[in-house]
């Protein structure tokens, strides 16, 4: 190693209170990169069939990538991976708070945790190694009280040389809430404001009785090349600030920016998704918030997008919600209530608990109380008792305790599955499918299930970004594939996805309804030969410089390792296929890539352009462009050529 990787990854056995150095060779860190890739191999490698999420013999890896804490654009972004009680199957969560930067200044690139502790703990990873402490004066706690505590504490712990100082040390800090304390299989991981939230990953961490974990420390990022690295980072950030999405809209109106192009599209996730347009749309855009509520704009750690919105609610400044929340708890709750909103953000991320499955329960709960299916005391429209119903969620109570499962176990209880919008136990995300093929696609085929960011986000060519056809078939099998590929391996790196919108050009995102952007959304269409033919050459034979993914140079001058696009690209599918082979031996089979029933049979409402998906003919193409069986199996002879030798073979 010559730069990027701090060198160290640590196994960190809860059990018996010990901490060893994870095997983790320079092959692997070169195949695997880090993140969610590294992620995924150290759990093939560690996971049985049959692990139970909340059992002890779960595993929890919290991993960096190379260019975690570099100074690169939009670099503090760490990975949580695990199995997840929501789904049953290994799932990742991303976040870009300070946990993974400081992470990398103890000299970590990676920690994997296993067993259970008998009393809860928090761990302090520093330098000279971790330290255990026990938790029971913060179990309980919110996220927020928390991360005070346990920074405290650190500040004020005496150094190991035994010498003082009167600098407290700072500190990154990741913990639970009370709702991962009590198993709500939804419970998120908070790091500072940001969280790590889907897929209930904060809820195994309560069950091994670990409330948080605090890094430090004072080592930085070795760079193979700095000064090389130096000026491409600057041309990067140039680039970011002058994109129509990455300097333009997403700074001056947050991810809420985006809410009235989806309202134009119709793919605005509305009324548990029986719709994709919401009359009150407007009063949850990130416009309106910018008018009436932002007090100033903030951001995460190295980055110049500075996409967080800070509000002001009941006299504090707080983070203010972000799409998915203003989607989910808004328009699909058919709710505009944007002061409502901001106050349950705050709220459920100081119970640590995932925003998008706690709003699409609620939507489900909701439909199911209208028609009289259950006796639920929650209403369309209406936002009385919902805020304390979200603590009853977090604390299993009442009501509380049913919702607390998920959409899929509530839409199995009442019969109700057709409309629990989820894909394999994870609800979608605040776009509606049927407005959106390719997106529809990602979504059931997303190896953590209904997700928009590991299904490739493919509504950034459907019309966020450019202006593909939304309702075609054509092209979107393989471009969904390349999408989520390259989204791996842009994760794998410790970069934001965000910065991925600045792939597309900016001249063609100004003009995407004009000759331009229609000449390139036609290319787009054709994609599918020419994308098949790439995939089928050897990396090596991709070597060449791809200035669009800026991500790829910055990674080579961090390291001082050459991967070219080919070996980039060759990374995230290597990562995709091994998270299949762990999805498929926790029992995902092919009929398990699909959408819920109504987005296969339902209209939307009149004059919106979009209509139930055609999954089974987007799934048949979609598997032979990857070099799948019909099961939905990787081939052998794909595992081979990623060198995933040691993967089952299915063939």
């Amino acid at each position: 190693m010559s730069g990027g990787w701090a060198g160290h990854v640590l196994h960190i056995d809860l059990t018996s209170s010990s901490v060893r150095e994870y095997p983790w060779s320079t092959d692997e860190r070169r195949a695997f990169v880090g993140g969610k890739v590294m992620a995924a191999k150290i759990l093939y490698d560690l996971l049985e069939p049959g692990c139970d999420p909340l059992g002890p013999a779960n595993v929890v890896v919290i991993s960096t990538g190379p260019l975690t804490g570099s100074g690169a654009p939009s670099t503090s972004r760490f990975n949580v991976s695990s199995l997840s009680p929501l789904t049953g199957i290994v799932a990742s969560s991303n976040c870009g708070g300070p946990f993974g930067v400081y992470l990398k200044k103890a000299g970590v690139d990676a920690l994997v945790i296993t067993g259970a502790a008998s009393e809860p703990v928090w761990l302090e990873v520093r330098e000279e190694g971790v330290e255990f402490h026990p938790a029971a004066s913060v179990w309980g706690l919110t996220t927020s009280a928390t991360q005070s505590a346990l920074a405290a504490a650190v500040s004020t712990s005496t150094p190991t040389d035994g010498a003082s100082s009167s600098t407290p040390t700072r500190c990154g800090t990741l913990v639970i809430g009370p709702a991962g304390e009590n198993a709500v299989r939804y419970a998120a991981l908070l790091s500072g404001e940001r969280a790590a939230g889907r897929a209930g990953l904060g809820a195994v961490l309560g069950a091994k009785n670990l409330k948080g974990l605090a890094a430090h420390g004072s080592q930085h990022v070795p760079l193979a090349d700095p000064q090389r690295f130096s000026t491409h980072i600057k041309a990067w950030t140039s680039t970011l600030k002058a994109h129509p999405l990455t300097g333009k809209l997403l700074p001056a109106y947050g991810t809420g920016g985006l809410l009235p192009e989806m309202q134009e599209l119709g793919i605005v996730a509305t009324s548990n998704y029986r719709r994709g347009r919401f009359d009150g749309a407007s009063e949850l855009s990130g416009q309106r918030m910018a008018d009436t509520r932002l007090t100033r704009t903030s951001g995460c750690m190295s980055c110049p997008i500075r996409c967080a919105r800070v509000v002001e609610v009941d006299g504090r400044s707080v983070k203010g919600p972000e799409l998915e929340t203003l989607v989910l708890m808004g328009s699909n709750l058919e709710n505009p209530d944007l002061d409502f909103i901001c106050r349950a953000n705050v709220l459920l991320d100081d119970l640590g608990m995932d925003t998008m499955t706690t709003g699409v329960t609620l939507s489900l709960a909701m439909e199911l109380a209208e028609q009289g299916v259950a006796d639920f005391p929650v209403r369309f429209g209406s936002t009385d008792g919902l805020l304390d119903l979200l603590s009853d969620i977090a604390y299993r109570r009442r009501f509380g305790a049913e919702l607390a499962d998920g959409s899929r176990a509530l839409g199995a209880r009442y019969k109700a599955s057709d409309y629990a919008m989820h894909v394999k136990g994870l609800e979608l995300a605040a776009y509606e499918p049927r407005g959106a093929f390719g997106h529809a696609l990602g979504y059931a085929t997303s190896n953590r299930g209904g997700c928009h960011l590991n299904g490739g986000y493919m509504v950034a060519l459907e019309g966020l970004g450019l202006d593909m056809k939304r309702t075609s078939t054509r092209g979107k099998p393989a471009l969904t594939a390349m999408f989520q590929d390259l989204m791996e391996a842009v994760s794998a790196t410790g970069t934001c996805l965000f910065t991925t919108y600045a792939v597309l050009p900016g001249p063609v995102v100004r003009h995407k309804r004009k000759p331009l952007g229609h000449a390139v959304t036609a290319a787009l269409s054709i994609a599918s030969g020419p994308l098949a033919l790439l995939r089928a050459l050897p990396s090596g034979m991709l070597a060449i410089p791809m200035p669009l993914i800026p991500h790829i140079r910055a990674i080579e001058l961090a390291t001082g390792e050459r991967w070219g696009f080919g070996g980039f690209w060759q990374v995230g599918r290597r990562g995709f296929a091994l998270e299949r082979e762990l999805a498929l031996r926790f029992g995902v089979t092919a009929a398990d890539d699909t959408l819920p029933g109504r987005s296969l049979t339902e209209n939307l409402e009149p004059g919106n352009p979009g209509r139930p998906v055609p999954i089974a003919d987007l799934t048949r193409a979609y598997y032979r462009h990857r070099g799948w069986d019909a099961a939905g199996r990787p081939k052998a002879s794909l595992l081979r050529r990623l060198g995933l030798k040691d993967a089952r073979a299915h063939d």
